[in-house]
């Protein structure tokens, strides 16, 4: 017979109380129900634990088994929790890789909100570009990514997260900035473009025309900003990554081109199914994503 557990749990039970009626009170079930259990432990080691049958005095055996009992269930308790709360997304690993815009925007929200219901939970949050995002699911290194979808996206599965409108990032007191309506594509054939790796995404023909003329690239985005901040030039940026740039002197112009936006979607491995925090974590940022929409995103 398999020794099981809550028979070591009743023995311990009553050798810390030294009675059958305190370690019923203690376990919940009744005395005759305890010493039952007692009995058959003792049977299936074929000795007695205890000296007397008042059950205050254990014999040597008895002690041994307490020491032995009481050290595998504080195992066994642990590892129950452990496992109650992995199913109850309250504790766990998640890896998380996003493109930056999102991480100082969405996630920062994802958290003031609902870091509660994490804190048992080790989130690791790593920002990168959607290219790099893509790899790191490929290699399964995270479970979450949040990017723009490439050509190689198979065995991944998305979830549209937020469509994201591109504008012309200016200083306040650029003629631009003083635009009542949305800026076209003829009023910046003048300007001086510098061009990143976003707005290089663009399809329509006249920003192809404005990236092939344009002298400055730039990829880090504080370069960027600073540079449109000198009045350098100008440059044009999803509108989550202006706001991501948190720089009041700059005023975003959306762009007249309905076509020009990028979508973001909230992906994961097709085949690896997800923690439960995991899911706990996409749902929050789901949730989110859609209130910053409603508040102002495209």
């Amino acid at each position: 017979m398999a020794l099981k557990i809550e028979l070591l749990r009743g023995f311990a039970a009553v050798a810390r109380s030294g009675n059958l009626s305190d370690a019923a009170g203690i376990l919940g079930r009744t005395p005759s129900a305890v010493s039952m259990m007692l009995k058959q432990l003792e049977t299936h080691l074929g000795e007695p634990l205890f000296e007397t049958d008042r059950k205050n005095r254990l014999t040597a055996l008895g002690a041994f088994v307490l020491e032995q009992a009481e050290r595998e269930l504080q195992q066994y308790d642990t590892m129950v929790k452990a496992i109650e709360g992995y199913a109850k997304a309250t504790h766990g690993h998640v890896r998380i890789a996003t493109v930056p815009s999102v991480a100082g925007t969405v996630m920062p929200l994802v958290f003031s909100r609902h870091i509660s219901d994490f804190e048992h939970v080790d989130i690791e949050l790593r920002d990168m570009d959607s290219i790099s995002v893509l790899h790191e699911l490929s290699r399964e290194r995270i479970d979450i990514g949040i990017a723009t979808l490439g050509q190689n996206s198979s065995g991944l599965h998305s979830q549209h997260l937020l469509s994201d409108a591109f504008g012309v990032i200016c200083t306040r007191n650029h003629p631009l900035a003083q635009e009542r309506g949305k800026i076209d594509w003829d009023m910046l054939q003048d300007e001086r473009l510098i061009a990143n790796s976003l707005s290089a995404g663009i399809n329509a023909e006249p920003s192809r025309i404005l990236h092939d003329k344009a002298l400055l690239k730039a990829q880090n985005l504080t370069s960027i900003m600073a540079m449109v901040r000198a009045e350098i030039g100008i440059t044009i940026l999803p509108e989550m990554a202006a706001r991501a740039a948190n720089a009041p002197e700059l005023v975003f112009c959306r762009l007249a081109d309905s076509q020009a936006t990028r979508q973001i979607h909230l992906l994961r491995k097709t085949d690896t199914a997800l923690s439960p925090a995991a899911r706990l974590l996409e749902k929050h940022i789901l949730t989110c994503a859609a209130e910053l929409t409603e508040g102002g995103l495209s």
